[in-house]
């Protein structure tokens, strides 16, 4: 078997990775025999700050079993990054030093593993992996990007479009009711305001004064945070709040219970002690990924769903990206472009 340049009518990236058997069948590339290399990525070898992350060289991954690895273009940068790297998920996650850093990305294809079908070198892809915050990193779930779709909105969509379709889920939210989104500006509370309007509900959201034109872009009716937000939303929504999503994670719980009457309406993505008052407290693993983000990306396409990305930081500015990620004052989402 010899390897050669696919003269078949297929795109740059795939005509460059083809098989051509002895006999001229022209077949995609697995893993093309190439010289492994050395990459960088983020990695923190001890709980603490932004300043225990480095920028170290690794050893290429490769995809297992229903995998694939990416040429990172894009990474999006979540609050579970930085509270991971400070240890608050140590009472149910298990970290292993020295641990990598981010669980989402787009790029393009660039090995497959094996038991992976419809997905070929060249793809451009999107969706979830294991230390994305590199210059290669392996996909585990992910969706093909449509031409459309950035690279950098493709790699911050995964973690706010199941977020939020999973938390209206869970909460049961149907068409006609009124959400009160607390936190609204930022990646997550971007998607639910928009994935709550599309099925028809009312969404009430707080943020600063200055992000208020951002939330009625969105569809949703804005109203600061703060004190007085109880009778705020009474004037917006007098016929009551159906229930209430948390974002931000202030310890705002008792107060959206109140607002409510039912904590059962009450749920957070933030808030690890929204339980103790009787609210939902949502988190992954995700639940249908591919399905979701597949519709999120044609809602996309349909000019149904947008997001801000805030600023792209270079792999090595990123402790800057997460110091601004936990200041809370983002409107979309940060990206990492290696």
């Amino acid at each position: 078997m010899k390897y050669s340049i696919n003269p078949l009518n297929l795109s740059p990236w795939k005509r460059a990775a083809v098989l051509v058997t002895a006999n001229g069948m022209a077949v995609p590339c697995i893993r093309c025999p190439r010289k492994d290399k050395h990459l960088k990525a983020v990695q923190f070898s001890r709980y603490g700050g932004p300043e225990v992350l480095e920028i170290v060289e690794i050893e290429a991954p490769h995809p297992g079993p229903g995998e694939v690895r990416i040429a990172v273009r894009a990474a999006g940068v979540n609050p579970s990054d930085w509270k991971r790297r400070e240890g608050q998920y140590r009472a149910f996650e298990e970290v292993h030093f020295p641990a990598a850093l981010g669980v989402e990305a787009s790029g393009i294809v660039d090995e497959v593993g094996p038991d992976v079908s419809n997905t070929y070198v060249g793809d451009a892809v999107f969706g979830y992996g294991n230390g994305t915050m590199a210059e290669h990193a392996v996909l585990t779930h992910w969706v093909h990007k449509p031409d459309d779709l950035p690279f950098e909105i493709a790699g911050a969509l995964p973690v706010i479009s199941e977020t939020a379709w999973r938390s209206l889920d869970e909460l049961c939210v149907k068409a006609g009711e009124t959400l009160l989104v607390s936190g609204a500006a930022g990646g997550i509370g971007s998607a639910i305001l928009q994935l709550a309007r599309i099925r028809g509900i009312t969404v009430i959201g707080t943020a600063s004064p200055q992000k208020h034109d951002y939330l009625r872009e969105l569809g949703a009716i804005p109203t600061a945070y703060g004190p007085g937000l109880a009778e705020r939303v009474r004037q917006l929504a007098p016929d009551s709040i159906d229930a209430a999503i948390d974002v931000a994670g202030s310890g705002i719980i008792p107060e959206l219970i109140a607002i409510t009457g039912d904590p059962a309406r009450v749920l957070s993505v933030a808030d690890f002690s929204a339980e103790e008052y009787g609210a939902k407290f949502s988190h992954g693993p995700p639940k249908e990924p591919e399905r979701i983000l597949a519709d999120v990306a044609r809602l996309y396409s349909k000019g149904l769903f947008r997001l801000r990305i805030e600023q792209a930081f270079p792999l090595e500015k990123t402790a800057e990206a997460q110091i601004a990620s936990a200041a809370g004052r983002v409107t979309g989402k940060l990206v990492i472009s290696p």
